[in-house]
Formats: structure tokens, C-alpha cells, sequence
């Protein structure tokens, strides 16, 4: 008796697993990926510019698509190019909207960036739906940097590449070596039938 109520337990969570599933693939599913990169200016000052690709990997198109990314403060930011936000009218079931933007860092500091949010409008439902971006790692703005000294950099390469060379040169070498002596002599054979 208790293993046949078992199987209708386990029978009734598929189904309702099922049916939960196949209602969440008939809407627009989106998925946002948020990068930055720091670019160090001769001035001395940092740039950081910022990229968000926003996917809807769903099977219906997303309407009334609004990005904000109000994580960078003035304290700490000024805005070079851009906005931080932004607004589409729709997103295909399939399609990609990308924005970018690009600040420069006015303190030295270690910064953790929010997810940006994602709201769009599904017509089978009335409330706006949100969406969040990944994080970013932390950000070390205006980090001191050691100046990479060339000796230091050619031990690293050695160290990484040193063995791969060695190998390669000896086959070089033995291929040389290999080559040379036929050829030598096949130029001897050739003089002695004149």
C-alpha cells in the first residue's frame, strides 16, 4: 500500500513539474551578462568600460525592455560615454540587444559593481518582470601596478616556454644534420659519373 502511494506521489510531482515547465517556456526567459575592463591612460587615469548583452532565450518576445545599471556611483565615477540606462521596445524570442558604456574612476578603491535589472513587459501577465545580470568581479581602480621588469619577464617566458624551444631546436638540429649529409654526398655521386 505505501509503495503504490509512493508512485502517485512521485506520478504527481511530474505532472505538475511538467506543467510548471511548459508554462515557463511559452514566455520570453531572458539572460543578461555583464562584463567591464579597466584601461589604464597615460595620464594616470583608468577607464572602465562597461558591456551588457541581454539575451531572451525564451520562445515569445519580451516588450517594453528597460536596462538599468545604477550601481556606479558619482562618488567614485564620471561618465565618459553612455548611459547607464537604457529602454527597447521588444526583444525576439532568440534576438540579443547589447549596450555599452565607459566611465573613468576618480579614487583609488576596490569596487563591487550590483547586477544590473533587467524589467520587461510579458502580455499574459500585467506586472512588470525582472531580470538580473551576473555580477562582476571586484574592480581595483587605480591599483598600483609593480613595474614589470624585462629580465623578470624573460624568466617567466623561459620558465613557461623553455623546455618547448629546447625540443624544437634539437629536432632542427637533427633534421639539419639528417639532411645535410645527403645532400653532400648525392653532389659527390653526381661529380664522380661526369
Amino acid at each position: 500500500m505505501a509503495n503504490l502511494m509512493n508512485k502517485y506521489l512521485i506520478l504527481i510531482a511530474v505532472v505538475v513539474l511538467s506543467t510548471s515547465l511548459a508554462s515557463c517556456a511559452e514566455g520570453p526567459f531572458i539572460v543578461a551578462h555583464k562584463k567591464a575592463s579597466l584601461n589604464r591612460l597615460k595620464s594616470g587615469a583608468e577607464r572602465v568600460s562597461v558591456s551588457i548583452d541581454i539575451y531572451n532565450q525564451g520562445s515569445a518576445t519580451a516588450y517594453d525592455v528597460s536596462l538599468n545599471d545604477d550601481s556606479w556611483s558619482s562618488d567614485y565615477f564620471n561618465i565618459v560615454s553612455g548611459n547607464t540606462s537604457t529602454s527597447w521596445e521588444r526583444l525576439d524570442a532568440g534576438a540579443l540587444l547589447s549596450h555599452t558604456f565607459e566611465l573613468e574612476s576618480k579614487l583609488q578603491t576596490v569596487f563591487y559593481a550590483t547586477p544590473a535589472i533587467i524589467r520587461f513587459r510579458v502580455p499574459t501577465k500585467t506586472a512588470l518582470q525582472e531580470a538580473f545580470s551576473t555580477p562582476l568581479l571586484p574592480l581595483n581602480l587605480l591599483a598600483d601596478r609593480p613595474v614589470e621588469k624585462k629580465f623578470d619577464l624573460a624568466k617567466r617566458l623561459l620558465a613557461k616556454y623553455g623546455s618547448l624551444v629546447s625540443v624544437i631546436s634539437i629536432v632542427v638540429l637533427f633534421i639539419y644534420l639528417v639532411a645535410s649529409p645527403s645532400k653532400s654526398s648525392a653532389a659527390k655521386g653526381g661529380k664522380k659519373k661526369r
